[in-house]
């Protein structure tokens, strides 16, 4: 799949060509609205807007191959705007029964042991420092893109990412320096 020339033919409001475009990378939009809204059904619903806004907005793209940061962006947004409008918190609770939820999704007993003990530690570092820490370990983000994303400089997610991991080791009684 050439994004490039995808990216150009839904400029010019080629509706397949943007829709190919998200359908190659619905799973992973998928897992990043779901990791900020907690529930399938706000997910899903953020993921459409997502489409409304990329099918609204797509000319103002100027660099058609950073077309999937720049739709990750928008996603991340509109589910922080989502969120604030609500008043909505993601509690530790909440993410329990969104774990219970991937669980049926995934049936693996194992891997949700793993994410509730990685939850766990999470909820003893701060918003910012795990926000970073999921983009950057869980959504395979790179440090430009969770800059982005985060509208924070490179160095201020570096910083985070490494505190953040800095605290969990110490949290699960590792060494800092190992």
């Amino acid at each position: 799949m050439d994004v490039k020339k995808l990216v150009a033919k839904a400029k010019k409001g080629n509706k397949e060509a943007l829709v190919q475009l998200i359908m190659a990378r619905k799973d992973d939009f998928y897992r990043l609205a779901y990791s900020y809204m907690g529930n399938e059904h706000d997910a899903m619903d953020a993921m459409d807007a997502m489409i409304v806004i990329l099918y609204e907005k797509i000319e103002q793209l100027q660099k058609n191959e950073t077309f999937y940061s720049w739709s990750k962006t928008i996603l991340v947004n509109h589910c922080k705007t989502s969120l604030t409008k609500r008043k909505k918190m993601v509690l530790i609770d909440d993410w329990q029964e969104a774990e219970d939820q991937a669980a049926e999704i995934q049936h693996s007993y194992f891997q949700i042991e793993q994410q509730l003990d990685i939850q766990e530690l999470l909820s003893h570092i701060n918003e910012h420092q795990r926000e970073a820490i999921e983009l950057k370990y869980f959504h395979d983000l790179d440090y430009q893109t969770i800059a982005k994303i985060t509208n924070a400089p490179v160095g201020t997610v570096k910083s985070r990412v490494a505190e953040g991991l800095k605290r969990l080791r110490r949290q699960a009684g590792g060494a800092v320096n190992e």
